[in-house]
């Protein structure tokens, strides 16, 4: 099964460039099938990541990142892949 963590948060004013560079910089206790990072408007940064685990599998994630950084607490999800058709 593969399970993909959603990782998503919207940095302090003026702060979008030094969030996205922290989030690069952040190495996982793992290796996922695949990490994408992703911005947005309003300084917004996504990071998705695949595994090949169970749904409820305790994986690697980002962490918070200082509060100084962000405008609010970071948002997750989990989603795992389902069949086409």
């Amino acid at each position: 099964m593969t399970v993909a963590l959603m990782w998503e948060a919207r940095a302090a004013e003026g702060r979008g460039a030094d969030l996205l560079a922290w989030v690069r910089a952040q190495r996982l206790a793992g290796e996922p099938l695949r990490r994408e990072t992703f911005r947005a408007p309003q300084d917004r940064v996504l990071v998705v990541t695949w595994w090949d685990a169970p749904y409820d599998a305790p994986l690697p994630e980002l962490p918070e990142p200082d509060p100084e950084l962000v405008t609010r607490a970071v948002h997750r999800w989990r989603f795992e892949s389902v069949a086409d058709g």
